[in-house]
């Protein structure tokens, strides 16, 4: 455990941001850079060098905006009640936000528009990582951080391996709740992270789970998809394309599951453009034909025969005369001089 004002070579512990079953992450000040970062420090010290860099190492194969960066990794040695210890450490991009987990316990559910902006954040850093070989295995919000900004970074690769080092995990690594139930078997798949994505979207869009964490006598019921709950019944606000999106992700069976993070993307990408499609205009009464415009040439009375400015016309029937009538030849009106 380190305390605020505690240095590890060049950087200043200023507060402790969090800690899991892997590690704990506190906020440090780079003092050669005066600059904010985030120290990850591993539980286990004990490792050999190369197994302690292999999350590092990971982490510098993913650059994409919505995963955390990873600056460097460092072992510095500290004195620590009279006893020189080495402690290993990894520096990576400080995130000013909070995480998915705090976001939804202080505000419950999400507006749709705005759980399917930040799925789409994540399914972009899943997809990105996927392409990379890379499984995540504990996608969950506590591992998912909102920036001020509004931008979401996927973290915490620690259980993470590349899937050229195995074509599965074979080692059950999870949270129970976000766990595929393959990944109870002890393999772990890419779409065992869109099972976890899943369950991330369904609390995102209810402020809840969907089911407790499951013990081993529930594991048939799990198997079946009996414990999922639409998430649509739970909160009606959610539009039937949307619960069929996180109920496939949320499918038992890998066969039923989405084959792979881009079409989980496609069915979100179209799902966001149809909510902000202009609202089609209501139909109203047909329009009225626009009356006839009449033309008028200047200096002429409107109905009048097309004549030479010279003619002169009945003043009572208003037709043109022959020149120099003394009585109109249509009505016998005498004319007026």
């Amino acid at each position: 455990m380190l305390f605020s004002d505690h240095l590890l070579g060049k950087y200043k512990i200023v507060s402790t941001i969090g800690s899991g079953g892997f590690g704990t992450v506190y906020l440090a000040e780079d003092t050669w850079l005066n600059k904010k970062v985030a120290l990850k420090v591993p539980h286990r010290q004990n490792l050999n060098f190369s197994e302690l860099l292999r999350e590092p190492r990971l982490l510098a194969a993913l650059e994409h905006p919505n995963i955390v960066a990873v600056s460097t990794a460092e072992q510095v040695a500290v004195t620590n009640a009279e006893k020189q210890e080495k402690i290993f450490f990894i520096v990576m991009e400080y995130v000013n936000g909070d995480t998915l987990e705090a976001v939804i316990g202080a505000g419950g559910p999400l507006d749709v528009d705005r759980a399917v902006d930040y799925s789409i954040q994540i399914g972009k850093a899943m997809e990105y990582a996927h392409g990379q070989g890379v499984i995540h295995r504990d996608l969950r919000p506590s591992n998912v951080l909102v920036a001020e900004s509004g931008t979401l970074k996927v973290a915490d690769f620690g259980t993470s391996r590349f899937l050229e080092l195995a074509a599965r995990g074979t080692t059950v690594i999870g949270s129970p709740q976000y766990m595929a139930p393959e990944q109870f078997q002890g393999e772990a798949v890419f779409a065992s992270d869109l099972y976890s994505f899943g369950v991330t979207m369904y609390q995102m869009l209810t402020g809840g789970l969907p089911y407790d964490p499951p013990t081993p006598r529930d594991f048939h019921r799990l198997r079946s998809g009996e414990l999922v709950r639409p998430p649509g019944l739970v909160n009606g606000a959610i539009p039937p394309e949307l619960d069929d999106v996180v109920m496939k992700a949320l499918a038992p069976e890998l066969s039923d599951r989405y084959g792979n993070t881009a079409e989980l993307l496609a069915d979100l990408d179209g799902i966001r453009a149809a909510r902000r499609a202009p609202a089609p205009r209501p139909a109203g009464p047909p329009r009225a034909a626009p009356a006839a415009r009449v033309r008028r040439t200047p200096g002429r009375t409107p109905g009048r025969p097309r004549t030479s400015p010279s003619t002169a016309f009945c003043w009572y029937c208003n037709k043109p005369l022959p020149a120099r009538a003394e009585r109109c030849p249509f009505c016998g009106e005498r004319q007026r001089r």
